[in-house]
């Protein structure tokens, strides 16, 4: 069986698709790499997007000796075992390391010196933002770029060729249904393909959908419909219409949307719509978005429809939703405050709230503020009523 990821690896920037802010010819990291000039570099971004593919593309342009690694089974013997390979060698050689987040900290001091005397051009991956987990002396000598998911024409260029290759025919059905199911991920694309090439070279819809019966990630079998539909779940919810929501949520589960996503975005309403005036709607929102991902359809439907229909049955609050957002507009423009001496780290003067039967009064911002409006329905407006009792007390 032809293996068309590894055929189809792209080998220079014009051929690395749905990436242009990378790879157009005046993009900043293609004119780095044209002109020798990079250094180290995260790359962060889905999976199937090309992260290991530009890595090698790289050390292949700029003539490096290439080592790929994994974060999660590289030890620091072959790091150096590396080193002293390459030891006063007039090209560094480029080490690829994937899944840079799981990097220990040990990992990381040693490879931090051959970075300093760029002994080592490093390349580290991530489905994740590496720079949360990797030391400030290493992010502050490297670059961080973000790779896309591949959109569905760069997905169709990717797929055709594919097609070309191995004499392949395929309707346009067919091929929506690769390009909806595959989630912007080009590597699930072309496993899929060729899955289904070694049954058939005439490859249908239900072919695809036998071997792929759900979407990897943020998709139905049905082009755009997977947009609409999960607006339309999410609406009725919010607008608490048990029926339509149910309907909705139907569809998608019958147009193979991942199962995984719904209960994300139903965890996500929890807390924007519903939040504080029915807290349980959280708990119970992300102990279904848990229990699908164990169990998985047929039977994660019926954890769906209780998440959803609880949803519709709680009293609504976008209150934390607004709450959150006047707070990070007001820090974005400007409102910067010191924080009050007496609430610092191991301030002497802090007031200790329980000394004092649960609640004193004291400064925690340097001036007033408001950003909290509490809606009165459900347990929210037990909340407001609490706090304003607690501060506003009666004579």
């Amino acid at each position: 069986m032809p293996d068309f990821s590894h055929l189809l690896r792209p080998k220079s920037f014009d051929t690395l698709f749905g990436q242009p802010h990378l790879t157009a010819p005046d993009a900043p990291l293609r004119r780095l790499v044209e002109k020798g000039a990079l250094a180290h570099i995260f790359l962060s971004g889905p999976p199937g997007t090309g992260k290991t593919s530009l890595a090698r593309m790289i050390a292949t342009l700029q003539a490096r000796p290439f080592y790929e690694f994994n974060a999660t089974s590289l030890k620091v013997e072959e790091l150096r075992n590396v080193f002293k390979l390459h030891q006063g060698a007039l090209v560094a050689p480029l080490i690829f390391i994937d899944e840079v987040h799981r990097l220990s900290t040990n990992q990381q001091e040693v490879l931090l010196p051959y970075m300093e005397r760029n002994a080592i051009m490093l390349i580290g991956a991530s489905t994740e933002n590496p720079y949360h987990a990797v030391t400030a002396a290493m992010r502050s000598r490297s670059l961080l770029f973000e790779l896309k998911s591949l959109d569905s024409s760069s997905l169709r260029t990717v797929a055709q060729h594919a097609i070309d290759m191995e004499g392949l025919t395929l309707d346009e059905e067919a091929m929506e249904y690769l390009l909806a199911s595959s989630g912007g991920d080009a590597r699930a694309l072309l496993k899929l393909l060729e899955f289904a090439s070694t049954i058939d070279t005439t490859v249908t819809k239900a072919l695809l959908h036998s071997i792929r019966p759900t979407a990897l990630s943020d998709g139905t079998s049905e082009k755009s419909v997977h947009y609409d539909l999960i607006s339309a779940l999410i609406k009725s919810v919010r607008g608490s219409d048990e029926n339509a929501a149910i309907y909705y949520l139907g569809r998608l589960i019958v147009g193979g949307e991942n199962p995984e996503f719904i209960a994300r975005r139903l965890v996500i309403l929890a807390s924007e719509d519903i939040g504080n005036a029915n807290p349980q709607a959280l708990m119970l929102a992300t102990s279904a978005m848990q229990s699908v991902a164990k169990i998985g359809y047929p039977e994660a439907r019926i954890i769906l429809a209780q998440a959803v229909i609880y949803l519709c049955g709680s009293p609504k609050s976008n209150s934390a939703y607004n709450a959150i957002n006047a707070a990070i507009t007001a820090i974005e423009e400007g409102e910067i405050l010191p924080i009050p001496s007496h609430i610092l780290t191991h301030a002497k003067t802090y007031k200790y709230p329980h000394t004092f039967g649960g609640w004193v009064a004291q400064e925690y911002l340097a001036k007033p503020l408001h950003f909290v409006d509490f809606i009165p329905v459900g347990y929210e407006k037990k909340m407001s009523e609490w706090l304003d009792a607690l501060k506003n007390p009666k004579s």
